[in-house]
């Protein structure tokens, strides 16, 4: 690794750990929506697009498989035993066997302060593979060159590596105060969080030029914004910009500071299709083999306010505890949101669901 990436370390916001009731994996319901909604076209990604000759894959091979931004679990799991599957299968046919000689090595890769003990402590007994945990930001480098066949991240690369510096100086034009999101109406937040997202997905690709092998595929799943609508538009800017409104309810009342809350912004950011479209032709490195667009089933489902507030608790209480302080706050900041919340759900959920596209791209490494 260079040793700019060594001095350059890009902050860490890990899902909440362990099983209790706002943990991540009591809590990312909806983000196994998309691993069980693409499963039919992952399978077809790879029997069409995946050669196993020519990636020198025979009887006696370790076909190696990273997930990118992998939490906690149960969805990894789930998404790794999809692509085992598809994988097995293609071999199949490819050999004409009926019995899969194939041995899988999966990397579990996600932040060192991740909780890879409760990610280990439920790894299906049964399992196909062997498991490691990597530990480190994917958009640095993490494996040695060309030492993978498939990589697949889910519902992680709208993390950015930091927040961008320019909305936090209340000097600059792009100082974020009154929001605590990109929400696309002033021009110089939106353009400092855009040039932060473009710099690290071409961080992130570069990384996987590295360590996939030519031939091999890389899955992404991954929400976006449709062209021409701002991120206060679509679902998640809907409730972010919902907690933004909580957060400076509460500084009213003296029960947090309204410095602090000017001073916190959320280091995610949902490109418009388009936007994502550009960045990815743009490396040289991979081609476009399949793209699919849908709708996550679950946006059609009502569900409560405890189940969206948990939900985003799930992905944002430890952000929260490192910028607010105690757990007793963040708990405080969480009863007042799910409260207000239900005041207010059909309002907010009311036909915002087709402000949002689930995109599932399936990428060859040239």
């Amino acid at each position: 690794m260079a040793t700019e990436e060594i001095n350059s370390l890009p902050e860490s916001y890990p899902m909440l750990g362990g099983d209790g009731p706002y943990s991540y994996a009591k809590n990312s319901t909806f983000q196994r929506g998309f691993v069980d909604a693409t499963k039919g076209m992952v399978f077809a990604g790879i029997a069409e697009k995946l050669d196993l000759k020519s990636l020198g894959i025979y009887s006696s091979s370790t076909f190696q498989i990273a997930d990118l931004g992998c939490s906690v679990g149960p969805n990894t799991f789930i998404a790794v035993q999809n692509i085992i599957e598809a994988v097995e299968q293609k071999y199949l046919e490819a050999a004409n066997q009926h019995h899969s000689t194939l041995e899988f090595r999966v990397f579990f890769n996600d932040h060192s302060d991740n909780d890879f003990n409760t990610l280990f402590q439920t790894l299906p007994p049964n399992r196909k593979y062997f498991a490691a945990g990597v530990p480190g930001s994917f958009h640095n480098r993490l494996f040695p060159k060309s030492s993978l066949h498939i990589v697949h991240s889910s519902s992680a690369l709208h993390w950015l590596s930091r927040v961008p510096k320019e909305i936090t100086d209340s000097t600059t034009l792009a100082w974020n105060k009154g929001s605590i999101h990109c929400t696309g109406f002033v021009k110089e937040v939106a353009t400092a969080y855009s040039a932060q997202f473009s710099n690290d997905f071409e961080s992130f690709f570069n990384a996987r030029a590295e360590e996939i092998v030519p031939g091999g595929l890389m899955l992404i799943l991954i929400a976006v914004r449709p062209d021409g609508i701002p991120m206060s538009k679509n679902p998640e800017g809907i409730h972010y910009d919902f907690l933004g409104c909580c957060l400076y309810d509460l500084a009213k009342m003296g029960l947090i500071s309204e410095e602090k809350v000017d001073s916190f912004n959320l280091p995610i950011y949902y490109p418009s299709l388009g936007e994502f479209e550009t960045l990815i032709k743009r490396n040289a490195n991979f081609s476009i083999e399949k793209k699919h667009m849908f709708t996550n089933p679950l946006m059609q489902k009502a569900y409560c306010a405890e189940f969206w507030a948990g939900l985003l608790r799930a992905g944002l209480e430890n952000l929260f505890q490192q910028h607010f302080g105690s757990l007793q706050v963040v708990d405080q900041i969480f009863k007042y949101y799910s409260r207000k919340l239900e005041q207010n759900i059909s309002f907010i959920m009311e036909g915002k669901s087709h402000d949002r596209i689930e995109l599932c791209i399936i990428l060859k490494r040239n």
